[in-house]
């Protein structure tokens, strides 16, 4: 390649450097400017979504406050939340909560519907902060496990506690037309909720059910620019073959419910959000053995031993200027009516998982729920690695401690593969004047120019793609290590060193620097060690090429994974360090007794294979 060319390629990759820092830092300000939007509108608690679910939850804070039991109902800008259940206008009876607890989390029940309004999981902090308060999932806005289609048993409808324990609860309701509805619910161990509806005709008459629906609490997309919202179904039966369908996993549709489809996806990421809709939904309408909503690091499911007809999504984004970003996910499950005689009872149960994204706690809970996760096509290493990486967290309590050791491991297993890659490159390195002299005899006649080539290549037992081996196969480890690093809970607010949180960048100097939001370190640690590895590594083609690719290729990486997870890029430093300890070793080993300088007498190997060659070729 020309001084020219080299020259072009430098000023385009410093031109999407700066473009990179600059889309960082307007989408950066524009974050910023929507949270403090957000926040100036909660303070005004001017959440009126709709005008019942204002008068809704007026009702339920005045009636807890009259009782002895607390319930926590936030407060929030109408723009993010997404519509509100039906409800019937509320009776005399005040509200009263009841509070299940486990080791694990909290569960805070409302009388109001017999619905679920908090979550707190005891074991994971809502902010890296040590001291923080745990995490908790307010769905008050949106209450859980509210009953719509159902006359008089609505999420504003009074429930009558009949009994309550640290585990469980047990209330009822009876409608004007005798209807009954008595909901026990039951905390579990790992995040398990255990729920059962008894629908009873305690009337004379037949009491004929309209379909309807039952709701799951909104999932709400966190700060980080890394999170994501998710929808995950499995559909009931069996296919054509008699093999459980796939699980669907709705992310790539969600984003295009605002955008109908029809707009695309610019070089930001997402569309512009102006004169989109504040919601959209989507029915699906098939019986679903489970369903899940999910954020980036925690989910809720359901599944239920009554058939259902499908679900409906229901999708807030953030309001405001700027790209579109989804602001929580929320869900409906749909029932078929019923009639009910007199005397007759219709029983559903329900079972609810509201905790981590956690491998282990998901493969529990049922057919393929493992797959919540969405480990992808590399899946089967994912399973390897999750387990490994708490393996050596349980040996030695820091997870950037885990990722080197399991960093470590991979190097130790791909040893032997890579130790004979670099030994095939420094045959190839020498082989490089006897394939200039075929290049230079043979111009003219490709042809013979190939065959010549790969006679040398046989005669020399050299592979030609030796080299690119060990980088193919350690492909899969790399891709299951981003998809488990990016979004693994365990991560979530890891400590290491001046790492505050391995699951986000660091972050340093967060909003006091020009061009780039805040300063990673470990991208230049990692771009600087690609550098390092590329000089150790034996030269093959051109050298003006190799020259080049050893400022190219880090300077894209350091682009690429300047806004990844720091754990993600302590992995791959880790393992170029590593790698740099593997070539400088094979050096030294392969060094002559005397320091370095070939021993004197015998030709070197280039310069007999020389010999040889020309010997051939002035035949």
């Amino acid at each position: 390649m020309e001084k020219k060319d080299i020259a072009i390629v430098v000023a385009l990759v410093a031109l999407l450097l700066v473009w990179l820092f600059y889309q960082n830092r307007v989408n950066s300000r524009a974050r910023a400017e929507a949270a403090e939007e957000a926040a100036a509108q909660a303070a005004a608690a001017k959440f009126e979504p709709l005008s019942a679910e204002t008068h809704a939850s007026a009702q339920l804070r005045a009636g807890d406050a009259g009782s002895n039991a607390t319930t926590s109902v936030a407060a929030a800008p109408a723009a993010t939340q997404p519509a509100p259940p039906a409800m019937e206008a509320p009776l005399d009876l005040p509200a009263t909560t009841n509070v299940l607890r486990s080791g694990e989390a909290h569960l805070t029940i409302s009388s109001r519907g017999a619905t679920l309004r908090e979550v707190t999981m005891l074991a994971y902090r809502a902010t890296p902060d040590p001291a923080s308060a745990p995490v908790r999932l307010d769905f008050a806005p949106y209450p859980a496990l509210a009953l719509s289609g159902v006359p008089e048993m609505g999420a504003d409808a009074d429930f009558e506690t009949v009994s309550a324990d640290s585990t469980n609860v047990v209330l009822r309701r009876q409608a004007s037309s005798g209807l009954t509805l008595e909901r026990s619910i039951a905390l579990r161990p790992d995040y398990r909720v255990e729920v059962t509806d008894r629908l009873i005709n305690s009337g004379a008459s037949p009491i004929a059910l309209e379909a309807n629906s039952l709701s799951l609490g909104a999932i709400r997309r966190g700060t980080s620019k890394n999170d994501i919202l998710g929808v995950d179904s499995l559909a009931d039966g069996t296919d054509a073959r008699g093999r459980v369908p796939k699980v669907q996993h709705w992310d790539g549709k969600l984003m295009r419910l605002f955008t109908g489809g029809g707009r695309g996806f610019g070089c930001g990421g997402a569309p512009a959000a102006d004169l989109m809709p504040l919601t959209a939904g989507k029915q699906v309408d098939a019986s679903q053995k489970w369903m899940a909503l999910k954020s980036r690091f925690f989910v809720q499911t359901f599944s239920s031993d009554a058939t259902n007809r499908g679900f409906n999504i229901t999708l807030g984004r953030v309001a405001g200027p700027g790209p579109l970003r989804l602001d929580h996910v929320s869900a409906e499950v749909l029932f078929d009516g019923d009639v009910l005689a007199p005397g007759a009872t219709i029983a559903r149960h329900y079972t609810l998982y509201i905790g981590p994204k956690k491998l282990s706690l998901l493969q529990r809970l049922g057919t393929k729920t493992s797959e919540i996760m969405q480990f992808g096509f590399f899946w089967w290493m994912c399973v390897l690695l999750v387990p490994t990486l708490n393996y050596f967290h349980d040996l030695i309590p820091d997870y950037g401690v885990a990722i080197i050791l399991l960093t470590l491991v991979v190097r130790v297993i791909f040893w032997p593969l890579t130790h004979k890659s670099t030994e095939s490159m420094k045959r190839m390195q020498a082989l490089q004047p006897m394939l200039k002299e075929i290049n230079e005899k043979f111009k003219d006649d490709p042809q013979k120019k190939s065959q010549e080539t790969w006679r040398i290549y046989r005669e020399h037992k050299v592979n030609p793609m030796s080299s690119c081996l060990p980088m193919m196969i350690q492909i899969p480890v790399f891709i299951a290590l981003f998809t488990v690093l990016r979004s693994a809970v365990e991560l979530r607010y890891a400590p290491f060193l001046w790492i505050k949180d391995l699951s986000e960048p660091e972050n340093l100097l967060l909003g006091q620097l020009p061009f780039v939001p805040a300063l990673n370190i470990l991208p230049f640690l990692m771009a600087a060690t690609m550098v390092l590895q590329t000089k150790l590594t034996p030269a093959m083609g051109d050298p003006a090429q190799q020259k080049m690719m050893m400022w190219v290729m880090p300077i894209m990486m350091l682009v690429m994974f300047y806004g990844m997870p720091s754990a993600l890029v302590l992995y791959w430093t880790v393992s170029q360090v590593l790698a740099i300890v593997q070539l400088a070793w094979q050096r030294r080993r392969q060094a002559a007794p005397d320091g370095g300088t070939p021993t004197s007498g015998a030709p070197t190997a280039m310069e007999a294979m020389t010999r040889q060659m020309r010997r051939r070729l002035a035949r």
